[in-house]
């Protein structure tokens, strides 16, 4: 049985035609250019849209200059739906120092804050549900929170009711 490529002159030839094979192809291709031809599309299509919305955001800024020309001067800035209340921030960075609700002690507002309960409005919406769940996670004998009002002082405190606050639960 004779074997397809026996000399160093057959397998020469082999080479010379997959090179020339692959060369051709290469030639014959029209990828390239379909391609690059998309991606300066693309690009197009992006300034377009990034065009379009600097446009729109010249608009919204003179939009709010106009409007903030109309203001008066002495109307305050409403930061929240409750008087008193403070931004908290993008990222929920912002938190109230809730050793001032009577009965949270600084670990124990530690661990409400790993909690993720963070602010007065936090524990002055809680359902007494809530409360429950929370008291067994805290290991507190229940009916503690309602006791103590936690929810009742947090939202004296996060409206702001400071002298409300200490007449009627003291210094916190």
């Amino acid at each position: 049985m004779a074997l397809p490529f026996e000399t160093a002159t057959q397998f020469a030839a082999l080479g010379l035609t997959l090179v020339a094979g692959w060369f051709l192809g290469l030639a014959s291709r029209s990828g390239g250019a379909k391609w690059r031809e998309r991606y300066q599309d693309e690009e197009l299509a992006h300034a377009r849209t990034r065009d379009e919305a600097e446009e729109r955001i010249r608009t919204l800024q003179a939009e709010v200059k106009t409007l903030r020309s109309q203001v008066p001067a002495s109307a305050a800035p409403v930061a929240d739906d409750k008087p008193g209340a403070a931004w908290r921030g993008w990222f929920g960075w912002g938190r109230d120092n809730l050793v001032r609700i009577k009965g949270i002690d600084e670990a124990r507002a530690r661990r409400l804050n790993e909690l993720g309960i963070k602010t007065y409005r936090e524990i002055e919406k809680m359902a007494p549900a809530d409360e429950t769940a929370l008291e067994q996670r805290l290991e507190l004998p229940a009916g503690t929170i309602a006791e103590q009002g936690w929810r009742e002082q947090a939202a004296l405190l996060a409206a702001g009711n400071e002298t409300e606050h200490a007449a009627k639960f003291g210094q916190g």
